[in-house]
């Protein structure tokens, strides 16, 4: 199928879900030249990583995903971890071409990356969705990827809800959508209008957030960028991203917040944390998920002494954790 019959189609399926709503039909050309301008702005990284990066051993040295064009100055945003103590970074036109870029930011907080290319793309920026705008359930949106193989698919929005990640991560508001793409990491998540409403960054299992399987992907909404865009271009971070970090993995495990890893060289591998712990309290505040466990974190000082209550093979015992600005322990990428 071409792109333009894609677009097409595409078009004539919202329109159909208009009619279906009773809601105004939108027009098919103007709604088919917004969804091209759309995927015309998402663009392929490639990426290589600093030698000795912390990183590597999770992540890979090279690493590849998409981007999308966002400004007029054809600032692209991304996913954060794959610029994550970059080195070398190159953007893959769908003509071929390969352009160098730095990276600008890269914020531990959102989850978010920011890539300059080094020289004119010609590509106009992919408008964002006001904050404010709400998807329904069930709404078909676009995903695309960027790159040599990059590809364009219609989903729906499986469910919006509050997202943990393992690795001392979380966010409100995350994406959720069906069915799953494997080419996710970076890719634009766009709508009706083609307005980018998320960056693509994981595949899960549970879509739908009611417990049954359900494969799909998960996007950071953009909505979480406005607010923070200038302090990203200013510092290469936000000062939410200076945070406590102890080097911990973890699961929620039984009402319980057990750990799977230990980052090599942390601050919990240097207190003798262990893998199979299960953190029952920090600071004195009892833990039963990982959101609570985070915002408790969080809610200190970046370097300071964490008091985790542990259990371990039936036993419980007391550590004292020095926690560290997870942003001061990375290898600096070029331009921040």
């Amino acid at each position: 199928m071409s792109l333009r019959s894609f677009f097409s189609l595409a078009a004539a399926c919202w329109v159909s879900t208009a009619a279906l709503a009773a809601d105004p039909p939108p027009n098919v050309e103007q709604q088919g030249q917004a969804l091209r301008q759309a995927s015309d702005a998402v663009i392929g990284l490639d990426i290589t990583v600093a030698d000795g990066a912390r990183s590597i051993e999770t992540l890979g040295r090279q690493r590849s995903g998409s981007g999308v064009v966002i400004g007029p100055d054809e600032l692209v945003l991304t996913i954060g971890y794959l610029i994550l103590e970059a080195d070398d970074v190159q953007i893959a036109l769908d003509s071929g071409k390969r352009v160098p870029a730095r990276v600008i930011a890269y914020d531990l907080a959102s989850g978010f990356g920011l890539v300059q290319p080094l020289v004119p793309l010609g590509i106009e920026p992919a408008p964002l969705a006001a904050p404010s705008s709400a998807t329904p359930e069930g709404e078909p949106l676009l995903i695309v990827s960027g790159g040599d193989e990059g590809a364009l698919s219609i989903a729906t929005l499986a469910s919006q809800r509050a997202f943990s990640g393992y690795w001392e991560y979380h966010i409100d508001g995350a994406l959720f959508t069906a069915p799953a793409r494997t080419d996710h990491s970076g890719a634009g998540l766009f709508n009706s209008q083609g307005e980018l409403l998320g960056i693509g960054s994981l595949l899960v299992m549970d879509a739908t957030g009611d417990g049954e399987r359900a494969p799909g992907n998960m996007f950071v909404p953009v909505a979480l960028l406005p607010p923070i865009l200038a302090e990203l271009r200013r510092d290469g971070s936000s000062r939410a991203s200076h945070r406590a970090w102890l080097g911990l993995n973890c699961v929620e495990q039984r009402g319980a917040v057990q750990i799977v890893r230990i980052s090599r060289d942390s601050p919990a591998a240097r207190a003798d944390v262990r893998a199979g712990d299960v953190i029952t309290a920090i600071d004195d505040r009892p833990v039963a998920d990982l959101e609570g466990f985070y915002k408790a974190l969080w809610s200190g000082g970046a370097e300071r002494d964490v008091k985790l209550a542990l259990r371990r093979e039936g036993r419980e015992r007391q550590v004292v954790v020095r926690s560290v600005d997870r942003m001061q322990t990375l290898a600096r990428a070029r331009g921040i």
